[in-house]
């Protein structure tokens, strides 16, 4: 039962601002207090079964207004794992649902891997997942894939058992890396082993993990984006390179929008670093 003095609006707004009236009932609010909440405009209706507040994001508000669910990149997101986003608001729908397809919204049709109870509006990891391998680019699925192993929502054993899958998906399950901090450290890997160099990530080197080394010598340090970029821990990156460089280390700092939209930059680096034999235990004499 609901206790205490919190209203419907600060109920919801603990709850991504949506949640079905079933369950604002089951949390001990009155038909009176909803009404009452609604009528005030501070909570409104959707499909007439689900509450939700300004508050809520517009993709869930989207998936309410048309019985379906986030899945693939959108469910990843609303789930905070690392994506690479398409636009679009993707929507798990059941095989008898009536959605009109339309601009800006991809659908993705039948039975889910694991079911889903009515008043989810957001896929389990293992349904998205499934969705996401047979909808995205590999480079796209397994950012998503990697963070998902690594904040241990699913596990590789888990990965390679799930039945009836894709070969889209086993390929993507038998690629997945435990050891990327973010999704932009697993796209040099899995570029460079096309070129048929192999990447180590996460190896200790001077008591701290170095994002990826090639042979014995070369170490590539991939800055990450968004908020957690700060100026302590610039300085901390490049206090570690320099040791690193007095250690006898080659040390390659790369940030997301090389990794993105500057390959072929960033490969040519690496390959003219390789050619001089930086990489080695034993460099190239000139």
């Amino acid at each position: 039962m609901h206790h205490g003095p919190m209203n419907v609006q600060a109920w919801l707004n603990l709850r991504d601002g949506i949640a079905h009236r079933g369950d604002a009932f089951d949390a001990g609010f009155t038909g009176y207090a909803i009404r009452k909440a609604i009528g005030e405009d501070r909570v409104r209706v959707v499909r007439r079964q689900w509450l939700y507040t300004r508050r809520c994001p517009a993709p869930l508000v989207t998936a309410a207004s048309l019985g379906a669910r986030l899945t693939c990149l959108t469910a990843a997101k609303q789930l905070d794992l690392w994506t690479i986003d398409d636009d679009r608001t993707h929507l798990a729908v059941a095989r008898h649902a009536v959605v009109r397809p339309s601009a800006g919204l991809r659908l993705h049709w039948g039975e889910p891997l694991v079911p889903v109870g009515p008043f989810e509006l957001v896929d389990p990891v293992e349904n998205l997942l499934a969705h996401l391998a047979d909808c995205q680019p590999f480079e796209n699925a397994i950012v998503v894939f990697d963070s998902a192993v690594r904040k241990e929502m699913v596990n590789h054993v888990q990965l390679s058992k799930w039945q009836l899958r894709s070969r889209a998906f086993r390929r993507l399950a038998q690629a997945t890396s435990q050891f990327s901090d973010s999704g932009i450290e697993s796209l040099p890997v899995i570029r460079l082993r096309r070129r048929g160099i192999e990447m180590r990530q996460q190896v200790f080197i001077d008591g701290h993990p170095v994002d990826g080394l090639i042979g014995e010598r070369l170490i590539l340090q991939i800055d990450g984006y968004g908020p957690h970029s700060d100026p302590k821990q610039r300085r901390r990156d490049l206090a570690q390179d320099a040791r690193l460089v007095l250690r006898g280390y080659t040390v390659l700092r790369f940030d997301y929008y090389q990794i993105m939209y500057g390959w072929d930059s960033v490969e040519a680096t690496v390959l003219a670093a390789m050619a001089q034999g930086l990489h080695l235990k034993t460099r190239i004499q000139r």
